[in-house]
């Protein structure tokens, strides 16, 4: 018996196109799933701590109709979440490509590294 599968693709975004997406303040919720240690270590300004473990119990704080950008350290993290909301009926659903890091390389070295 066969059983069909959707496949949903998650978009991916790189650092310095979101950052031209921030700079001409499009409206995004920056969502960051990486744990609290990670996040007050570094983050983009705006950003919204919620870790990939805590995402199931608590996604009924995001809102189906924003544009959400999914942030990690390198961006694999996010892929889950991100692919986790579209599962979720989320439709405007993005990856940041490389995570903190790629933004803190390309776009503000302020944001530290590790």
């Amino acid at each position: 018996m066969l059983h069909s599968m959707i496949i949903m693709s998650v978009t991916q975004i790189s650092a310095i196109d979101l950052k031209t997406k921030l700079d001409h303040q499009e409206k995004l919720f920056l969502l960051d799933v990486r744990e609290p240690q990670e996040f007050d270590y570094a983050h983009i300004t705006g950003s919204v701590s919620i870790p990939l473990n805590q995402l199931p119990t608590r996604v009924s704080e995001l809102s189906p109709d924003d544009n959400i950008v999914v942030i990690c350290h390198h961006g694999i993290r996010s892929l889950q979440a991100a692919n986790y909301l579209l599962h979720a009926d989320f439709k405007k659903i993005s990856n940041l490509q490389g995570g903190i890091d790629a933004w803190s390389r390309h776009c503000d070295n302020s944001v530290k590294r590790y």
